[in-house]
């Protein structure tokens, strides 16, 4: 049960009549006629319990773009439905306009919508749908309160989707759907073409030549269904916030944008997630973005250190061919050289090997402040830091990985560049 506003007003409107007869009677024969009148609204209200509401949401939207859910509330009762409904949601659903009065006849239906902006991944749930039934009077609600499933998967964030367009542009000149043709280590034959001044001698075809009035050289194109592997690391450094925006996010943005360009390069992409154990594994195929940001959706950090020997033998159980491996990890001394440097050696003997890391642009400006004695330990810490960065992404470089370790808000488009570049050299 629930008493609105009106039924303190109803007992101010006794308060002239006890002024006039100042008697405990007289006080005590207006309360009882205001519960009289308090229980009699209660007893004429419709019952809240007899709504059938019923949920209609949408199966999933990115993190940070709008959606809604939607209710059908349905009045089977004979009397006149008066009053409120709430649709309670998570905290990190991003519900508004949950309180939606109603007003419905016998055998009305209304259809209620609450807007929903995710600012987590994951699934997100709804609470719970409290209805609020008001007598005619207007004083007293009954109340009721029932669990209406419904479920929201928020997808990761996608923000550098707009730079897709023009990496498929270069992508297409690089198939051959322009007018580049490139040669390179481990490239398919295309077509034949006369010798024009600049191609490369070692492209000549002396047979076609022989046959031929002019010289002939062969003109190639980049091969289609090379491997790439994603892993993911969702150990305790993924869980560090850069700009206010988690580490672990920002390689899922970057997985994502390289994962979309693979896939339109035809090329097969798996993908790998883990920290103590491996938390996903997915191996190409159709539908393979799809199926990659689905798997990102309920992935959280774990705070403790990743066991790269897991997620390098996954690796090995998804693929024995050659493949672009892509270590999406933070480039943190420690870590790395305690944990993934031992197992670098053999992985590079088997692929080509990518560490892409995003870097804390905090680090950059502590090291350039040193205005008392407090900001210069800072700034020598922040040195320390930075040195430690380098050494370790030159050690890595020195077994033959490829290290980016740049901005969040360029790390996706520095990885889509690289693997663009590795695909004109004929280096995957």
């Amino acid at each position: 049960m629930a008493l609105t506003w009106r039924v303190p007003a109803l007992l101010l409107l006794g308060v002239p009549v006890v002024v006039l007869r100042p008697t405990t009677s007289t006080a005590g024969l207006w309360l009882l006629a205001t519960a009289l009148v308090v229980a009699l609204d209660l007893a004429l209200a419709a019952r809240p319990a007899a709504l059938d509401v019923r949920r209609r949401t949408s199966a999933r939207v990115r993190v940070g773009e709008p959606t809604a859910t939607t209710l059908v509330v349905t009045h089977p009762g004979r009397r006149r439905f008066r009053g409120a409904l709430r649709d309670a949601w998570q905290p990190s659903a991003g519900a508004t306009g949950t309180r939606h009065p109603l007003d419905l006849a016998p055998g009305g239906s209304r259809t209620l919508t609450t807007g929903l902006r995710p600012g987590r991944r994951g699934d997100l749930r709804a609470d719970h749908v409290t209805v609020r039934s008001l007598g005619p009077l207007r004083l007293a609600a009954r109340q009721h309160t029932r669990e209406v499933a419904g479920t929201v998967r928020a997808l990761p964030a996608f923000p550098s989707l707009r730079h897709l367009p023009g990496r498929l542009a270069r992508l297409r000149e690089l198939d051959g759907r322009a007018s580049v043709r490139v040669r390179g280590q481990g490239t398919e034959f295309d077509s034949l073409r006369e010798y024009v001044l600049g191609d490369d001698v070692r492209s000549v075809d002396w047979r076609a030549s022989a046959r031929s009035r002019s010289v002939v050289v062969r003109t190639w194109q980049p091969e289609r269904d090379r491997r790439v592997v994603l892993v993911l690391d969702t150990g305790r450094t993924s869980a560090g916030r850069v700009d206010d925006v988690p580490r672990l996010d920002a390689a899922m943005d970057a997985a994502l944008l390289l994962a979309t360009l693979a896939g339109r390069a035809g090329d097969r992409v798996h993908f790998v997630a883990g920290d103590l154990a491996v938390r996903s594994r997915i191996r190409g195929g159709p539908g393979q973005v799809e199926t990659v940001q689905e798997a990102m959706a309920g992935l959280q950090p774990v705070l403790a250190e990743t066991d790269w020997r897991r997620l390098v033998g996954a690796v090995d159980g998804l693929t024995r061919q050659r493949s672009l491996v892509v270590l999406l990890s933070p480039l943190e001394p420690a870590a790395v050289e305690n944990g993934l440097l031992p197992l670098v050696a053999p992985l590079v003997a088997r692929h080509r090997v990518v560490l892409a890391s995003v870097r804390d642009p905090e680090i950059d400006r502590l090291a350039r402040v040193r205005d008392d004695p407090a900001t210069t330990y800072a700034a020598a810490a922040a040195e320390q830091a930075s040195t430690g960065r380098e050494r370790t992404g030159r050690l890595l470089a020195t077994l033959g990985v490829d290290v980016l370790d740049v901005d969040a808000d360029q790390l996706a488009v520095r990885l889509a560049d690289h693997y663009l570049d590795l695909k004109a050299r004929g280096q995957l």
